[in-house]
């Protein structure tokens, strides 16, 4: 290997270091912002519960098997948070009408109003920190974190 290769190498290996580090301190406090969030939904609601209602909430309704999947969760453990949340009244269990062994999880007005008011505190300050950010660098960072996600090359357009 030459010397500009070998250096092209370990300024990657520095670069993707760094990313990794910035991903730890990102992950620390969206693991904050979930626990907060969903002891805000309600007091004593595990942070995998509030994440359940959430993915309801966006890709909803379905069924706990396409939940468990979008979350690589156990779905006994999914069946017991939908459960809690069935009982505050955050969703809905319906017959799913392609399937009927399956019913088919909504989140109901509540829910949503609850996971607004949840959300609400750590969105502002997403904004705040992003307040001198240009829109195309807010979208480029969704698109190279999109691209990350799924594995591909981001797009240089």
């Amino acid at each position: 290997m030459s010397d500009v290769t070998s250096e092209l190498s370990e300024d990657r290996r520095e670069a993707v270091q760094a990313l990794e580090s910035s991903f730890s301190e990102l992950m620390t406090v969206f693991r904050r912002f979930v626990s907060e969030a969903a002891e805000r939904v309600s007091p004593g609601m595990l942070p995998a519960t509030f994440k359940a209602l959430s993915v309801v909430s966006r890709f909803g309704p379905l069924t706990l098997s396409a939940l468990a999947e979008r979350l690589a969760a156990d779905k006994g453990f999914l069946s017991r948070s939908i459960s809690e949340l069935e009982e505050l009244g955050l969703v809905t269990r319906t017959p799913d009408p392609n399937d009927g062994r399956s019913r088919l999880i909504s989140v109901t007005e509540l829910g949503h109003q609850r996971l607004a008011d949840a959300r609400a505190p750590h969105e502002s300050r997403l904004y705040e920190a992003m307040a001198d950010w240009s829109v195309d660098d807010i979208q480029h960072l969704s698109t190279l974190l999109h691209a990350l996600a799924v594995g591909r090359v981001p797009s240089r357009d």
